[in-house]
């Protein structure tokens, strides 16, 4: 197994979030590596093609679970300017920030409280962060709190975990609440086509009410 694929790996058997930011702060040098050119990651790029489509260039943007900034250097390149990286790795976010994409920079996990203001954001983009051993499905009570109304979550999500780790239900009672509702959701896409291809996404976005 090649070192990128072992590294992967390595990350996803993490058991706890401090695990997962040592982790994540020993994977940060390489990851760009790893990720863009072993695996061919392209989850950021299709995300961004379905945030363009909601969200308005002037918007206030969380990047939730931002990395080394994979999905804001999407965003900057599509005209976005506003952008708040959060990320749990001090390691990732300080790859992030020597891009000069993000105005701000949060060490926050998901799943917990966040420490942003009720309604602060215009919109929130999650990329890669949904998927085996990291946010869970409750991460979204807060990204819909921290969303002002008419506001979007956009994100990616393992199909598999979608069904297997309570994001369905999660989903779906939060539209049946009347909290958000769903304005896009693409097709089943593989977002590692190099490294992974068994591995399916799909985009969501969700219009926060």
């Amino acid at each position: 197994m090649q070192e990128s694929h072992r590294r992967v790996q390595w990350v996803y058997e993490s058991t706890s979030d401090k695990d997962l930011e040592d982790r994540y702060d020993q994977w940060a040098a390489d990851y760009d590596n790893d990720l863009a050119t072993e695996f061919e990651w392209n989850a950021p790029q299709n995300a961004t093609d379905v945030f363009i489509k909601h969200v308005d260039k002037q918007a206030h943007i969380l990047d939730a679970g931002a990395g080394t900034g994979l999905v804001g250097e999407c965003l900057v390149s599509a005209g976005y300017k506003d952008l708040a990286a959060m990320d749990l790795s001090k390691g990732m976010l300080d790859e992030a920030e020597s891009k000069n994409l993000y105005n701000s920079f949060h060490q926050m996990a998901l799943g917990g409280s966040l420490d942003f203001a009720t309604d602060e954001f215009d919109a929130v983009i999650g990329v890669g962060v949904f998927t085996q051993g990291h946010a869970p499905a409750n991460s979204f009570d807060e990204l819909a709190r921290i969303t002002k109304p008419g506001g979007f979550i956009i994100f990616s999500l393992r199909v598999d975990t979608y069904e297997s780790a309570g994001f369905k239900q999660q989903q779906t009672s939060m539209e049946e609440s009347n909290i958000w509702e769903l304005a896009e959701m693409t097709e089943e896409f593989q977002p590692l086509p190099k490294g992974e291809p068994e591995v399916w996404h799909r985009i969501w976005a969700y219009r926060v009410k």
